[in-house]
């Protein structure tokens, strides 16, 4: 991985997370600052751009709106992957011992499947057999964000950036194998009515 493409995932990293002032001016410094083709860091700059000019409170109305209350843009890559599948436990397990093996230590509160967390952490350590797979699933994950963000969104912008430069298009048949393996939360009514007393 290029040097350039690090900085491109830190930067969506702290993008894609609860907007706060400092992360913001991170972002601000990283894309000023990063060395790399004249694109990339246009369109690094672009991106941070469309988020870091709108007022914070703003942002982080936009960000709930746009990441929490929305379940295909869920940050979230088992939510992708898996759905309500119990599997999606099992891939979080899996993930963690990923994460914790990588030497990288979480801070906060967020689940190992944390998009935002596993940019940063593909862009911090040199795990390449484990990267690979993680890059590809990510990459699928990011795809199907990208694809269900408006492009009104300043977000649309930081997905973008990270489908041109650091994640391959994934196939058609990688992402509908995604969809299918899918699960939906059961929300059917039951068949009688329950009553507690």
């Amino acid at each position: 991985m290029e040097a350039y493409q690090q900085i491109v995932l830190m930067a969506a990293s702290r993008l894609l997370s609860y907007p706060t002032r400092e992360d913001l001016r991170d972002v601000q410094v990283m894309v000023e600052t990063m060395e790399g083709p004249e694109a990339v860091k246009r369109t690094a700059r672009d991106a941070a751009a469309s988020i870091c000019r709108m007022p914070l409170h703003d942002l982080q109305e936009l960000y709930v709106e746009t990441f929490d209350m929305n379940e295909k843009l869920s940050l979230y890559l088992s939510a992708h992957e898996f759905g309500d599948s119990p599997k999606r436990g099992a891939a979080l397990i899996r993930l963690q011992k990923t994460v914790s093996q990588a030497g990288y230590e979480r801070v906060g509160n967020e689940l190992a499947d944390y998009i935002p967390l596993l940019y940063e952490l593909i862009a911090v350590t040199s795990d390449e057999i484990n990267h690979e797979r993680l890059l590809n699933r990510l990459g699928a994950v990011t795809q199907r964000i990208f694809n269900q963000v408006p492009e009104t969104s300043p977000y649309h912008l930081v997905f973008s950036m990270l489908m041109q430069e650091v994640f391959e298009t994934p196939s058609q048949s990688d992402l509908e194998k995604m969809e299918q393996e899918r699960e939906e939360a059961d929300l059917e009514e039951l068949p009688y009515p329950i009553m507690y007393g």
